[in-house]
């Protein structure tokens, strides 16, 4: 059983202060920040960010500046470091888990070779 979501009130006074409550495809345009003909499978460094759908604060809340996970944030941290486990071609440097949504960067290397030595150890 999960426990009870507790308020991420710190946060959401600063989200809604920026954002919309609900999102609205009809006045809400995102523009893709892909670039048009770049081969995303390529080796390369990616920062990705992850959102909860609802953008409810499921994956846990931030008290006195500090992150403390909710047993969804904990399945998050696990699957992202899964995926280093996962496939070969991929490692994980710096990730930051948020009340709804997850920031990390994801480093696709063929042949398993990281670009920095420290990155290896995300294997273990």
């Amino acid at each position: 059983m999960l426990p009870a979501l507790k308020s991420c009130e710190p946060f959401n006074i600063l989200y809604n202060s920026f954002m919309p409550e609900e999102y609205n495809p009809n006045i809400h345009h995102r523009r893709s920040i892909r670039l048009p003909g770049y081969d995303y499978s390529q080796d390369g460094w990616y920062f990705v960010t992850i959102c909860e759908q609802a953008r409810k604060c499921l994956f846990g809340e931030i008290i006195n500046a500090k992150m403390h996970l909710f047993e969804y944030g904990r399945i998050v941290e696990e699957c992202w470091k899964w995926l280093a486990h996962q496939f070969k071609d991929v490692f994980l440097d710096e990730h930051v888990l948020m009340p709804n949504h997850l920031h990390g960067i994801i480093i696709i290397r063929k042949g398993g070779c990281a670009a920095r030595p420290y990155l290896q150890n995300t294997r273990t």
